[in-house]
């Protein structure tokens, strides 16, 4: 097995924060990718992490130890170093990663190892894959039928898709088919790209081809922003609808103003300055975003950042649990993994960026309508949408 290096977490670059394994006594494995196509999404959840870590360094006198590996963007590679964290690091929690794939292929060594796994990206499990594994990220169901709401209301009637071939795209589209046609909305077209091509000419003339009102993509992060261009170079004038997958910098440095005018679902914290005072999220995003200028020295300006505080905050709200209830129970044992699992998915509001979460067996999924509002692309900007 490739041995990977620990990276040191900088504003410079995708790398990971390092303290003495002596004196830490909580460990937090996180793989994403901190390099090749995914990498817009993985720097930005590595850089989050080391910002939620400073926020609180310590849980019930615990100091916390965090190892990033990266994955180079391959789900074989984010197993292989799962196994790694798991087998030589002896980590207390797994989490990752930067795509549907990848962040599947931890929860699988999460259940074969019995070590807790927070994922960073929306997945789908067989229930029977379920038992170590949750997810900090919103169901696709619950942001795409915000979607379908406000294509509805802005009266289309038949949408073109284009997304990734892989988990993800299946998982936008099957969200979508579901919403669409209670809604009145007939999916008119079904086109797919790998994340790696550097081109959807041919896949945007075919939906072009079925004259849709408007057009739903499922992409994610840079790769994410290839329908938005070659929809503008064709000169399509219907709408355009995104998810949350796309809500980073780079998205809209690429696409540029072929953007524009898209509708997109992400959770609150991405117009946290937007929302009222009494929002439920907003305090706690306040307090991540100035942590994030402290330790990383710049704004934190996309989504998957607060995914990866979010994840933090699960996790150190079911280990203060586990600490102050079982005195004499150290981490780095099998018997805290378990309560650890047992606490993620005994927690009650705990109050996160992206939304509040309440998790319980048998759904890895742990917000609801708090953790969802509808942005529209305004001159390279999110703009919340009343």
């Amino acid at each position: 097995m490739r041995s990977l290096p620990r990276f040191v977490l900088g504003a410079t670059a995708a790398l990971a924060m390092a303290a003495s394994a002596a004196a830490a006594d909580l460990k937090i494995g996180l793989s994403v990718s901190l390099s090749g196509p995914n990498s817009s999404l993985g720097v930005p959840y590595a850089n989050g992490m080391k910002a939620a870590v400073a926020m609180r360094p310590e849980i019930a006198g615990k100091k916390v130890q965090l190892i990033v590996l990266d994955d180079a963007s391959d789900p074989s590679q984010s197993g292989r170093n799962a196994r790694k964290l798991v087998e030589e690091e002896k980590v207390d929690i797994l989490m990752g990663s930067s795509g549907v794939p990848a962040t599947i292929a931890i929860s699988q060594v999460g259940k074969e190892s019995r070590t807790p796994m927070i994922g960073l990206s929306p997945i789908q499990l067989k229930p029977e894959d379920i038992e170590w594994t949750v997810t900090v990220a919103q169901p696709p169901q619950l942001m795409i039928d915000a979607v379908v709401d406000r294509m509805k209301a802005n009266g289309v009637k038949t949408v073109g898709f284009i997304g990734f071939s892989d988990a993800w795209g299946d998982l936008v589209y099957n969200a979508l088919t579901k919403a669409a046609e209670p809604a009145g909305i007939k999916v008119v077209a079904n086109e797919r790209y790998a994340r790696a091509d550097q081109s959807v000419s041919g896949q945007i003339l075919k939906i072009i081809a079925a004259r849709p009102d408007a057009v739903m993509t499922g992409g994610a992060g840079t790769p994410g922003a290839l329908p938005y261009l070659a929809l503008q170079e064709r000169g399509f004038r219907g709408g355009v609808y995104g998810q949350h997958g796309l809500v980073n910098a780079d998205f809209l440095r690429v696409a540029g103003k072929a953007a524009d005018g898209s509708f997109v679902p992400t959770g609150p914290v991405i117009v946290a300055d937007q929302l009222p005072n009494d929002y439920p999220t907003k305090k706690v995003t306040q307090d991540f975003r100035g942590m994030y200028q402290k330790t990383v020295g710049q704004a934190s300006t996309d989504a998957f950042s607060a995914y990866s505080a979010d994840g933090y905050l699960v996790f150190a709200d079911a280990a203060q649990r586990v600490l102050t209830a079982n005195k004499g129970m150290e981490p780095g044992t099998p018997q805290f993994r378990q309560a650890l699992r047992d606490a993620i998915f005994t927690g009650k509001e705990v109050v996160g960026t992206h939304g509040v979460y309440n998790f319980k067996k048998g759904d890895i999924y742990g917000v609801d309508k708090r953790a969802r509002v509808i942005v529209r692309v305004e001159n390279g900007q999110w703009k919340l949408v009343p």
